[in-house]
């Protein structure tokens, strides 16, 4: 008989269903037609009814799975009973069928803690532009990014009424990533994405010294490592503080597991144990490819403005 498939396999194939279902309640809430919108600090700092349904969702369902892990989320909510309607049971089975890494085999549930973002590019989201919006899944063990599943409730959504709307990317350090088609970024261009809503003089300051070929201005951390692992820009630049751990968590898992790199302005990585701060107060710079040609050129005075 064949032995039950490892924990980490089992998260990782219920986070995939998990994140499913909360696609389906992001795209309901949105052509219900009542977003439901509160501002948090400010008007670049929104929450929807979808960012609410879909966190209780993700958090109750993998707490009733998996009760012992820690479970992180961006929304302040009460934690109320979760109605059974949000409840997500189900796993996807090609998923438990891959070999756990070697090195993860041996993972307690109290050893993982989750970062989720239930709606990366809320103001997005708001504002119509759909395919910035991801439902982002990290989980990670010993500090370390080690798995995650971004979904993009819209993908395909501009390909006309009898398209089939959203895809789930997921990847485990040591195996992979899967659910898209990896490609590298034109070789020799200098491509970089950067934020759209939280533009400042040191993030364009922080540009500017790249020269770049090309600025992609896109909202959503999900939605730019997704430009850089599928070849659209060559690095991921925001000189800011803002970006947080629920933010970074998922999209580090995948681009490490196909062999790129993330780490703040200062090159420091992150860490994602239960204990730690959840600003990355040093910013973001990430690739796929050709880290540390893009490191070198990041000037002192902006990593100084930065330093954690």
């Amino acid at each position: 008989s064949m032995a039950s498939p490892a924990l980490l396999m089992r998260v990782v194939a219920s986070a995939y269903s998990v994140a499913e279902k909360a696609a389906t309640i992001v795209r309901n809430v949105m052509s219900a037609g009542d977003l439901g919108i509160v501002e948090k600090a400010g008007p670049n700092d929104l929450q929807t009814k979808a960012d609410r349904l879909v966190q209780m969702s993700i958090c109750a369902s993998l707490a009733r799975n998996f009760p012992k892990m820690t479970i992180i989320g961006e929304e302040e909510l009460p934690t109320d009973d979760v109605t059974e309607d949000l409840i997500e049971d189900g796993h996807c089975e090609e998923i438990l069928k891959k070999p756990c890494p070697a090195q993860y085999t041996g993972i307690k549930e109290e050893e993982l803690v989750i970062w989720v973002d239930p709606l990366d590019g809320t103001k997005e989201y708001t504002e119509g532009l759909l395919d910035h919006v991801t439902i982002l899944i990290g989980i990670a063990y010993g500090g370390k990014a080690i798995a995650g599943v971004i979904n993009q409730p819209y993908y395909n959504y501009e390909a006309g009424a009898n398209a089939v709307l959203g895809r789930t990317i997921w990847g485990v350090l040591g195996m992979g990533a899967f659910g898209f088609q990896l490609t590298e970024a034109p070789a020799g261009k200098h491509i970089v994405v950067t934020t759209r809503s939280h533009s400042s003089a040191l993030v364009n300051e922080c540009i500017a010294a790249l020269n770049p070929d090309h600025v992609i201005r896109v909202g959503g951390a999900g939605n730019k490592i997704i430009q850089l692992i599928e070849g659209k820009a060559s690095a991921y630049v925001f000189a800011s503080p803002g970006c947080k751990k629920w933010d970074t968590c998922a999209p580090e898992a995948i681009l490490h597991a196909v062999g790129g790199k993330i780490t703040d302005i200062c090159g420091n990585s992150f860490q994602y144990n239960k204990e730690v701060k959840h600003m990355n107060s040093a910013g973001v710079l990430a690739t796929l490819r050709n880290y540390d040609y893009y490191a070198s050129r990041i000037p002192n005075t902006v990593k100084e403005s930065l330093m954690p």
